[in-house]
């Protein structure tokens, strides 16, 4: 048999097309499918000649599945090299790969999901929004320029480990030391977005009170006086507790704090 065996360019191709078209093709029966499939569609032929084994490989990788893109990357890697040594005549068969891929999809799904939307473009995000504070067009330049600058060569990095390494790469991801990174990472995002929430969330209430010996008093001036930026830290808690501990979605917490400011500033609660 003569030897299969992928080349950098190989490579890059195949993590090029999970990178560009890992969302493109979505559906809740199959998600992410068709995205791993194309995946591995650019080294197809090359591994399996014939035309049944090429069909079973690409049937193998477009049953359902899901994970975060960017650090799922490592799994393609994997299931690449894997795809190699089987078409190079070691005994590994379809079912091991298949089996292989969908249990790690969950696993690497809660970390990125943790990291990249949880952390990551939150952070790039409030730094972006404070640089276009004014109409700076530095913010989006910055948000888009950073962003391609992290995940690109970390995906790419991550996709090179999982083929090298097989599945001991995935230890790398779970590590006690990625475990001291990722809460490094959420202590940041907590003083980053507390430092968004303390800039950019203005909460005032116009309510007067005239007293017997007619002292008109604003509340709101007491309350700056007492406790400074107290009604935003009521709003931004209130709204962490009803996200995180009663399931609240985002798009129900915006629209509940639009009508609660519609409300609050018809009445005169709010300061307009």
């Amino acid at each position: 048999m003569e030897d299969r065996k992928l080349t950098r360019q190989d490579l890059r191709r195949c993590w090029r097309s999970w990178m560009m078209y890992n969302l493109s093709s979505m559906s809740f029966e199959r998600l992410e499918s068709f995205g791993f499939c194309l995946s591995m569609l650019p080294v197809a032929k090359k591994l399996y000649p014939d035309l049944q084994e090429r069909k079973e490989m690409l049937k193998r990788h477009a049953s359902f599945y899901n994970t975060e893109p960017q650090l799922g990357a490592i799994v393609n890697g994997m299931v690449l090299g894997l795809e190699e040594k089987r078409a190079n005549g070691e005994p590994i068969d379809g079912e091991t790969i298949n089996t292989l891929k969908v249990g790690l999809m969950g696993p690497v799904a809660g970390i990125g999901d943790s990291m990249i939307p949880g952390m990551l473009i939150p952070i790039l995000l409030s730094i972006g929004m404070a640089l276009a504070a004014g109409g700076n067009i530095l913010g989006p330049l910055f948000y888009c320029v950073a962003w391609l600058a992290i995940i690109l060569p970390g995906s790419w990095f991550l996709f090179l480990k999982g083929y090298r390494m097989g599945s001991t790469s995935v230890e790398m991801l779970v590590s006690s030391k990625s475990n001291r990174l990722r809460e490094a990472l959420s202590l940041l995002g907590v003083f980053v977005m507390g430092g968004v929430a303390a800039s950019y969330v203005k909460l005032g209430t116009g309510l007067e009170f005239i007293t017997k010996d007619g002292v008109n008093i604003h509340l709101q001036q007491m309350l700056d006086g007492i406790f400074p930026q107290l009604l935003p830290l009521i709003v931004v808690l209130g709204t962490w507790y009803l996200m995180a501990k009663r399931g609240l979605s985002p798009v129900k917490a915006m629209l509940m704090l639009l009508v609660l400011a519609a409300l609050g500033v018809a009445v005169g609660l709010f300061a307009a």
